[in-house]
């Protein structure tokens, strides 16, 4: 079911202020792009075989723009890369846990993602990737 920890999505309030801190430690966005449907501007930064994904909401009513309200700044969710995330979700799903999605939603990249609620997960929000164009 999981291939490897594609990413580690963090919060914040202004991508660009967020990004200079990693580029202090001499690593470099990869690539920035806006999730219409999650109303989320994100950026991606290579760190060994994973990523950083930073997240910054583009409107108010954006989950992100919830949690940054609610929680502040920090460690968002965890992604594990997937090579079937209808599959997975089955999976999940008849293991007991909570999915946010009942289909596949498009993701950065135009990859196919689910999310499982951190109440079935100890607290943290997993997501499920799958990438089509890898």
């Amino acid at each position: 079911m999981i291939c490897g920890l594609h990413h580690v999505g963090i919060a914040v309030h202004n991508l660009d202020e967020a990004a200079g801190a990693y580029r202090a430690l001499g690593l470099s966005v990869e690539k920035v792009e806006t999730v219409e449907g999650e109303q989320v501007r994100v950026a991606f930064i290579p760190v060994g075989d994973t990523h950083i994904e930073l997240l910054e909401p583009t409107g108010a009513s954006s989950p992100v723009a919830r949690f940054l309200e609610k929680r502040g700044p920090g460690v968002h969710h965890l992604c594990f890369v997937v090579d079937d995330v209808a599959q997975a979700m089955a999976q999940a799903r008849a293991a007991g846990l909570l999915l946010l999605d009942e289909t596949p939603r498009v993701g950065a990249g135009g990859s196919r993602v689910c999310f499982i609620h951190p109440k079935s997960t100890g607290g943290v929000l997993l997501e499920l990737w799958q990438d089509d164009h890898a």
